[in-house]
């Protein structure tokens, strides 16, 4: 392994523990990692992972988490590309979910700088920047964490919500996909995927439970799926009596839709 001079002043421990790292793929380390893998006491984990910090080789996340800086890298604190990997260890248990992942699955051309990520550990503040990346966490019970795919990014298992829950999630939270607009795009854009399934958005409407799901999902269901009847009378079962609106963040005026209990706040014209 070569190094730069920026690189340098490393002590053997220090050198072995790096190549080590490095070489099993890994691009973020925990002080718990120092102990199992390679013996450390706590105290001695901390003061390793602080040393070479302060060297230039690791980032801080958080507390008691790093990332391995790039060999060669120009600045010893560089923004990472890895977002994906880096939610996964700063907000697990979690998924990249909202607008995130509506990238993912083509279901809008809106480009966000921030990620989106469902955490089932309460954080202090839903809006968070760590090295340079910006992250929007909602948080969600843990026994809500369904629907997700696995995928890969630098050796680390991704929790993605897949397609039909990306959707759930937008009609729970509209704000999370963009807003109400954005959301009937993805509604639009979900109905043109050959993966499109209404069957698994209700099974996945009735394990999150959450009455505006509900009346969301019937409205523009009827207006853009066209769902058959059957389809429709099972969801109007599960509205609960109250008018939300269709977008949360948009004004508190427009037709009101009694057989769903939504307010209709955008256009009707940009509901296809």
């Amino acid at each position: 392994m070569a190094y730069t001079i920026k690189q340098a002043g490393l002590g053997n421990k220090e050198r072995q523990l790096i190549d080590s790292i490095v070489g099993s793929g890994k691009t973020i380390i925990h002080g718990s990692q120092l102990q199992q893998e390679f013996g450390y006491s706590n105290a001695a984990a901390n003061l390793m992972l602080s040393r070479l910090h302060k060297k230039g080789w690791l980032q801080r996340l958080k507390a008691g988490v790093y990332r391995i800086v790039p060999l060669g890298s120009d600045s010893a604190n560089p923004i990472p590309e890895d977002a994906w990997a880096i939610a996964m260890e700063m907000f697990a248990p979690a998924y990249i979910g909202g607008w995130t992942a509506a990238e993912h699955w083509d279901l809008t051309e809106q480009i966000f700088n921030t990620t989106v990520v469902f955490s089932a550990h309460k954080q202090k503040s839903t809006n968070q920047s760590v090295i340079g990346l910006s992250f929007k966490i909602k948080f969600l019970k843990q026994q809500h964490l369904f629907g997700t795919t696995k995928i890969w990014s630098e050796n680390t298992p991704i929790q993605l919500s897949d397609i039909h829950r990306t959707l759930i999630d937008v009609l729970d939270d509209p704000a999370i996909g963009g807003g109400g607009r954005s959301m009937v795009d993805i509604f639009i854009a979900y109905n043109h995927k050959k993966e499109a399934d209404p069957e698994i958005l209700w099974q996945y409407a009735r394990q999150l439970d959450n009455g505006g799901i509900f009346k969301r999902l019937g409205f523009l269901a009827q207006r853009i799926l066209k769902a058959p009847v059957d389809y429709l009378e099972k969801i109007q079962t599960e509205c609960k009596t109250g008018i939300v609106l269709l977008d949360p963040q948009g004004p508190r005026t427009g037709p009101i839709i009694k057989k769903w209990g939504i307010r209709i706040n955008i256009p009707l014209a940009d509901i296809a």
